[in-house]
């Protein structure tokens, strides 16, 4: 396994490799455009009314758009970022800008970019290519993504904890290059370099707990943040060539991840009590992660009715983790001894593992027919993984060392077969299969040194699995009339687990974790339909609906009283999604179109039963909500358009069990509108101005979390 020394050497080699390209790219742009430099035809004063005709049908290849705005907020800041995905305030500077110019005859370079100061939104794309030789490319992309730091609301007493600045942001990048040659009748070679990243600071919804909630107990609502600080290096190198009636492919991908994050809990603020419960609480998770893969691949024209085609690759990740979880007076403090009321938590976690992966798939295209295709295909995958780790715990004062070992072996054959028929006038027919079957072996050991002996009794588990899944999907599209399709599909998947315990440990214990399930089975069904019409020439309906239902069955082990557990539906999950769109234009400078979408999403246990004082303890998850939107556009003149848009979001799905749970279900309503004048002032220029309202109501949070804000944008863009 590489160290992370190592594996920055490589990326510093690769970043110095790039450099040198960048530096080649430059001068074949500079020489290309010297010797290729557009004569001014339109600037001329003798030019001929053949060059004044050529003059207006020229085409604008290049742009530049520039633009400026701002939204001007009340309410919640951190929901409204998080909303609208971009910052309370002013913003602007470069919404796109595109220049491309031939080098010698059929060469091409392009330059792409875009720079919204204050909102962190940067990017830049070179391009060098020719379509007999190849391409080299360079990028880099920055943006940033906003997010709430609030923590939940308690209805009974209106507890809203706030601890620190909501508004968090976390911005991404990537930086990379590629190139690739491309001769004729020649092996064609291809590779890529990306260098990304991720920093900064998003919410959690691991939230601390308070009991500062007017009745007796605690209930999770103080909020949790985390802090990302994540590196990634790949770089990927392919090459594929012909020989007779066959394409062959290979390629390598080496990838270095470096994640060094952090879960910042806060437990109990603000209760003076002793021994004292306000405890800061940090979990800090490092992986290190090297990643070598190689895969292979054919393609083999036999005859005109069949297609062999085969694919192998082989990975292997090896990964190390460290980290600790530390009870301390302030976020990221020094594990304290001493400390007293402190949870469970553990210091000097080390640990790694290494997973060797093997894919190999085969798959054949059989056409004995022009309008009948079937194709057989089998896929084998294999799975080795060795980890360990070991780290030492505390409650306060340090406690148990404990070491961990486990061994996991997967193996799956896969058998998949499609069809697909189109002799039918105005028919196309399809269907799909897949089986799997799957064996695995896990074997875990843990072992707890207490500083004190007696020392806990070791867990060891030996356990054998079995897998097996089926799915099926049949569908047809029709087209009746030219103005009229249909699509309709129905999908059907199961999967059955069943695990034999060789080894528990914990059996005496009444057979709990980790060797506790015995069976579980998953069964979903689907059936989407759509329907496309055209009633006439200037009307356009797209209506979808799709039902999707599934059941989780669940058999443990041995209860209390010795007797086998039976099988139960542990879950069902039903899912109705009703979609209407449609477009209308009744004149030529006038149109109209509208989406509503209805979801009807809920979730139930054997749990949805338990009360406590009447109320229930658990609530059916439920996903249902309301979306729409509705847009129209008027031409003033040939010149001059005029656009709306109303946007509307609805979910219903509150409901108050404060009084023996903390309710999370969501509560919330939306509504936005926006007008946007668009002027071509002249062939070559275009002046757009936007004005916007956006309103949010949010039940969950107890209005905490509402906002309104307003737009004001305006852009121009210049073609040339």
């Amino acid at each position: 396994m590489k160290t992370r020394s190592q594996a920055k050497i490589g990326s510093r080699k690769v970043l110095n490799a790039g450099m040198l390209a960048g530096a080649w790219v430059a001068c074949v742009v500079s020489v290309g455009a010297a010797e290729t430099a557009p004569a001014k035809v339109s600037d001329s004063k003798n030019a001929s009314p053949d060059d004044a005709a050529i003059g207006d049908r020229l085409e604008y290849n290049n742009w530049l758009e520039m633009s400026a705005g701002g939204y001007f907020q009340s309410g919640d800041r951190a929901q409204f970022q998080r909303g609208r995905n971009t910052r309370r305030g002013a913003f602007g500077g470069v919404e796109d800008f595109h220049w491309e110019t031939p080098i010698k005859k059929r060469g091409l370079f392009k330059v792409d970019g875009r720079a919204i100061f204050d909102n962190h939104d940067y990017s830049l794309k070179l391009e060098v290519a020719h379509p007999e030789t190849g391409y080299l490319r360079f990028g880099y992309r920055e943006f940033r993504s906003y997010y709430d730091g609030s923590g939940g609301f308690f209805p009974r007493n209106r507890q809203w904890i706030s601890l620190y600045d909501e508004s968090l942001q976390v911005d991404r990048g990537e930086f990379w290059f590629e190139g690739g040659l491309t001769l004729p009748e020649r092996p064609q070679f291809t590779f890529r370099y990306s260098h990304q990243f991720r920093d900064g600071k998003k919410d959690s919804t691991s939230w601390g707990d308070s009991g500062l909630i007017g009745i007796a107990g605690q209930r999770g609502i103080v909020p949790t943040f985390l802090r990302l600080d994540e590196k990634r290096d790949i770089f990927e190198a392919d090459g594929k060539h012909t020989l007779g009636n066959t394409d062959l492919g290979l390629g390598i991908r080496l990838d270095w991840s470096d994640i060094n994050n952090s879960r910042n809990i806060r437990r109990r603020p603000g209760e003076a009590l002793v021994p004292p419960v306000d405890h800061f609480v940090t979990q800090r998770d490092v992986v290190e992660t090297d990643l070598f893969n190689v895969h292979a691949s054919t393609e083999t024209r036999l005859n005109d009715q069949l297609l062999l085609t085969s694919g192998y690759s082989y990975t292997r990740i090896d990964t190390a983790v460290s980290g600790s979880r530390i009870y301390g007076a302030d976020y990221d403090g020094v594990f304290d001894p001493g400390r007293t009321g402190a949870g469970s938590g553990f210091i000097g976690l080390l640990g790694d593992s290494e997973t060797d992966q093997y894919v190999m798939n085969l798959n054949l295209m059989f056409t004995p027919w022009d309008d009948f295709t079937i194709v057989p295909s089998l896929r084998v995958e294999r799975q080795d993984q060795d980890a360990r780790d070991s780290f030492r715990e505390t409650a306060g004062a340090l406690g148990n060392f404990v070491s961990n070992t486990r061994e996991r072996g997967l193996l799956d054959v896969m058998q998949g077969l499609e069809a697909r028929y189109t002799g039918w006038r105005n028919w196309s027919l399809y269907a799909r299969s897949e089986w799997l079957e799957g064996q695995g072996t896990l074997r875990e050991l843990r072992v707890a040194t207490a500083p004190i002996p007696p020392s806990p009794l070791p867990i060891f588990r030996d356990t054998d699995s079995s897998r097996f899944t089926q799915k099926y999907a049949v569908g047809a599209n029709w087209y009746p009339l030219k103005r009229a399709n249909f699509a309709w599909q129905y999908y059907y998947k199961s999967r059955e687990n069943d695990y034999t315990h060789n080894t528990d440990s914990t059996f005496a214990g009444n057979d709990r974790y980790p060797a506790f399930l015995r069976a579980q089975d998953f069964d979903t069904h689907d059936v989407n339909l759509r329907v496309t019409l055209r009633p006439c020439s200037r009307v356009t309906l797209v209506s979808r609906y799709d039902f999707q239902l599934s059941t989780v069955d669940t058999q443990g082990g041995i209860g209390p009283a010795g007797i086998a557990l039976g099988k139960v539906q542990s879950a069902e999950m039903t899912s109705h999604i009703l979609s209407q769109s449609a477009t209308w234009s009744p004149l030529g400078w006038l149109y109209f179109q509208g989406n509503i979408t209805y979801a009807l999403d809920q979730t139930d246990t054997p749990a949805v039963d338990l009360k406590s004082a009447g109320t229930y303890l658990v609530l059916p998850a439920q996903n249902d909500y309301w979306n729409g939107s509705l847009a129209a556009g008027f031409a003033l003149d040939d010149k001059t358009d005029l656009q709306a848009q109303y946007n509307y979001y609805r979910a219903d799905n509150f409901w108050d069990n404060s009084a023996a749970s903390q309710p999370y279900g969501a509560g919330a309503e939306s509504h936005g509108v926006t007008l946007a004048l668009i002027r071509q002032i002249t062939k070559s220029l275009r002046w757009t101005w936007k004005y916007g309202f956006f309103d949010s109501r949010d039940q969950t949070s107890g209005g905490n979390n509402n906002y309104q804000a307003h737009l004001v944008y305006s852009s121009v863009q210049y073609r040339f």
